[in-house]
């Protein structure tokens, strides 16, 4: 019974929380600024040594943080170096797209330990299109499992409107999927795993994956337009991703370009992607029967080829790269001047053949955009290229380990990836 006058201490689950909070706290300072003594993490994040000790003793029993060597240079005790435990924990992103498949496996220090990217008729029916992602899945995950690697969490990316809260894909033009239970299906093919299985949309994760690969000193303001089949538009304000009043903020591949213009697979005609996106630039820069054009290859292989050609100057590839870099020109001036990014970075093919596009835009760009020099606005390329949404589906999995560390359990003695026992 509390005494009258004296108010209550704070609750069990008040404890936990904030708990719950500085574990959380200093998993994402290791994650972010890397490997660091105890008391370092301490001065850095604001919290004294004891409570950091206890912290870091509480990660190292959950497999999460692992102790290195000595601090060098440290006044006073010399303590070892702690960070982030790199094979306990995977998370997987798998990405759907018209013509190929892509996994990749990130390990909890965001490295890649497994990556693999097949040729697929995305535009098969859902139900198949994902029974082929769950025994990819499976493949490349087995044997991380076999060395006692725990999966936290698999984050699909597709191209379209999706709802993120049901795993259903509402429209993807592109693949031709409506209404698509997307999350139901891979969940059932994966033998409804004890992981989380989430859907997001293919450019909102590769935006996030070009700002986690500019660090925390990158861009706050950033827009990414991703070149493939589709055309997409990742928007981040702030540092945090613009979804907009019902989560489809960035469909900028179908902006109105050409009223006369090619019939688009949304219904509509003149599409900005109808002029921009992959298919139109392929037409573009070779025949029918051109080997560039065989959607069974490894797109990779083609733009490879591509870009040898323009360097080469064939004469077909870069009239082909000129049609396509004016009309980015005209799509990106006017979406600078809506969103006012400081970077605007351009993924996917574009990216591929990006000392044609980027250096066009830096160039032209200032007499898009109504701001003096393009707003300041400058143009990058992705380097990431084809694996941004991929990479940004396993780090969103991943993000749900570093928001609550106490979702990842105890390890057991037994486990091969049990830390050593290490003292504060």
């Amino acid at each position: 019974m509390p005494v009258h006058g004296v108010p209550p201490g704070p609750s069990t689950a008040d404890q936990m929380s904030v708990r719950r909070h500085n574990l959380a706290l200093v998993l994402d300072h290791l994650g972010r600024q890397g490997d660091r003594s105890r008391a370092r993490i301490a001065a850095e994040i604001g919290l004294n040594k004891v409570t950091v000790s206890s912290l870091v003793a509480e990660l190292a029993a959950r497999g999460l943080v692992v102790e290195g060597d000595v601090a060098r240079g440290a006044v006073g005790r010399p303590g070892r170096v702690v960070g982030v435990a790199g094979a306990a924990y995977v998370a997987v992103g798998v990405e759907v797209g018209p013509d190929d498949l892509s996994v990749l496996v990130l390990d909890l220090r965001g490295d890649t330990v497994a990556e693999r990217r097949v040729p697929v008729d995305g535009r098969a029916a859902p139900a198949a299109v994902l029974r082929t992602a769950a025994t990819l899945v499976r493949r490349v995950l087995r044997p991380l499992v076999a060395a006692g690697a725990r999966t936290v969490g698999l984050t699909l990316a597709v191209p379209g409107i999706i709802e993120p809260a049901t795993g259903t894909v509402v429209d993807a033009p592109n693949l031709g999927w409506h209404d698509a239970p997307a999350v139901t299906l891979l969940r059932a093919d994966l033998g409804d795993p004890a992981h989380p299985v989430t859907l997001e949309n293919e450019a909102n994760l590769a935006a996030l994956a070009e700002v986690d690969a500019r660090g925390a000193e990158g861009a706050r303001d950033l827009l990414l337009i991703t070149g493939g089949v589709g055309v997409g538009g990742g928007i981040v304000t702030e540092g945090r991703l613009l979804r907009g009043g019902r989560g489809v903020a960035g469909e900028v591949g179908h902006l109105h370009h050409d009223p006369s213009g090619r019939r688009c697979r949304c219904g509509r005609r003149g599409c900005w992607e109808t002029v921009v996106g992959l298919n139109a630039f392929l037409r573009a820069a070779a025949r029918a029967d051109d080997p560039v054009r065989d959607a069974s290859t490894d797109l990779a292989v083609r733009l490879a080829e591509l870009r040898r050609r323009a360097e080469a100057g064939h004469p077909r590839t870069r009239r082909a790269i000129d049609q396509v870099g004016d009309a980015l020109v005209t799509g990106c001036g006017t979406l600078v001047n809506v969103l006012d990014p400081e970077v605007l970075v351009l993924g996917g093919y574009f990216a591929e053949l990006g000392p044609w596009f980027v250096d066009r835009l830096n160039a032209d760009l200032p007499r898009e955009v109504f701001a003096p020099d393009a707003g300041g606005c400058r143009a990058e390329r992705s380097s990431l290229g084809l694996a941004a949404a991929v990479r940004g589906g396993a780090l969103h999995a991943l993000r749900r380990v570093y928001d609550d560390p106490t979702l990842a359990p105890f390890r057991s003695p037994s486990d091969p990836n049990h830390p050593e026992e290490s003292t504060p």
